[in-house]
């Protein structure tokens, strides 16, 4: 199959390229705008495939799109584009809604009419996989309850509203259009090469500094946690095997508590590689005002797509967590590369 991924440079999307290239025949064409956020360095080790090929383009231009389309001719797009951080949302919506909403709907209308263009059999077999987040569903705060494919949409945040947005877009085009799509709402990802300005990148690299360790409010946020590598097999199982119209909730079966997160990692660097006085790296932590409008716990229920299609993750918390605390402490160099000089690691989703 020849699969079109949209921010392949990205964190999710480089460690789907990366599970395809490696455990497929597939061919991918990877198409990024490479914002902050996107680097190619994610995918050096795949990069010299036969069967990977790169293109710079943004989503919101549609004469770029239509030329990828045209000349990849893909069978499968996988749609994981996306400005995605929270914070950087409460700063600068506008990006947020420019990339998310008009740039999925500019995707979506270039997939449309190339698919419209297929043979009878090849537009049987075209799929639109559009990749989202459970930020959509809003906050289960005060409840043990879950959320489930059918959980009413309440985003809190400008980000999560934009995907919410997103997610109403692709539904639309499936009902009105008939459009083969499916959808995917996954929990928070962690592993190798995620950029520094989430919680888990975050902490290990200031911790390493000695910097202080920020945890939004009392760190009681809830959030279940999903190994990025097991989130691709996930993905991949979706796009190949997944019923067109239907919609799979993704999660790692892990609920912590964001100081449960922080106090794990500084228990592992304590372990892999202490301060030279000694003292643990939890004496770091610092509570800092919580963020505006901030969500205190997310949970997925992942049970349907494991009963459809028999998708389980591997990596328990605990062996995710310290796999990808040992990938930060040896790859620090790309760590220190992929900040460029336009972040570092400062607060940022302070506006009100």
């Amino acid at each position: 199959m020849r699969i079109l991924i949209t921010g392949g440079a990205g964190f999710i999307g480089s460690a789907v390229i990366r599970h395809i290239i490696k455990h497929t025949d597939d061919e991918v064409l990877n198409i990024d705008k490479l914002t902050y956020a996107g680097n190619l360095e994610s995918l050096k080790e795949i990069e010299d495939s036969s069967r990977y090929q790169f293109k710079r383009v943004d989503i919101c231009d549609a004469e770029d799109l239509e030329s990828a389309f045209e000349s990849f001719k893909p069978n499968l797009v996988m749609h994981l584009a996306a400005e995605s951080h929270v914070d950087r949302s409460i700063d600068g919506p506008a990006e947020f809604i420019n990339t998310n909403i008009v740039g999925t709907y500019t995707l979506l209308e270039v997939a449309r009419k190339y698919w419209q263009g297929l043979n009878a059999e090849e537009k049987s077999a075209f799929r639109f996989h559009h990749i989202s987040t459970d930020e959509v569903y809003g906050d289960l705060a005060g409840t043990t309850d879950l959320f489930t494919e059918s959980t009413p949409y309440a985003p809190s945040s400008p980000y999560s509203a934009s995907k919410a947005s997103s997610d109403h877009l692709v539904r639309a085009w499936h009902r009105t259009y008939d459009f083969p799509v499916l959808i995917t709402n996954c929990s928070n990802n962690y592993g190798p090469y995620h950029f520094p300005e989430k919680l888990i990148p975050l902490v290990i690299l200031n911790a390493l500094d000695g910097k202080e360790l920020p945890i939004y409010g009392k760190g009681d946020q809830i959030r279940d946690w999903l190994y990025v590598e097991d989130h691709a097999r996930a993905l991949y199982k979706v796009v190949t095997e997944g019923v067109v119209g239907e919609t799979y909730n993704i999660g790692g079966h892990n609920e912590k508590q964001n100081i449960e997160v922080v106090r794990s990692i500084c228990k592992i660097l304590d372990d892999l590689k202490p301060q030279t006085d000694n003292v643990s790296y939890e004496s770091l932590i610092a509570f800092v005002k919580d963020r505006p409008g901030h969500d205190l716990r997310y949970a997925i229920d992942a049970r349907k797509i494991e009963s459809e299609l028999g998708w389980t993750p591997e990596e328990t918390f605990e062996t995710g967590i310290r796999k990808t605390v040992k990938w930060y402490l040896n790859n620090l160099e790309w760590c220190r590369r992929v900040q460029d000089g336009s972040y570092q690691r400062e607060r940022l989703g302070v506006s009100e």
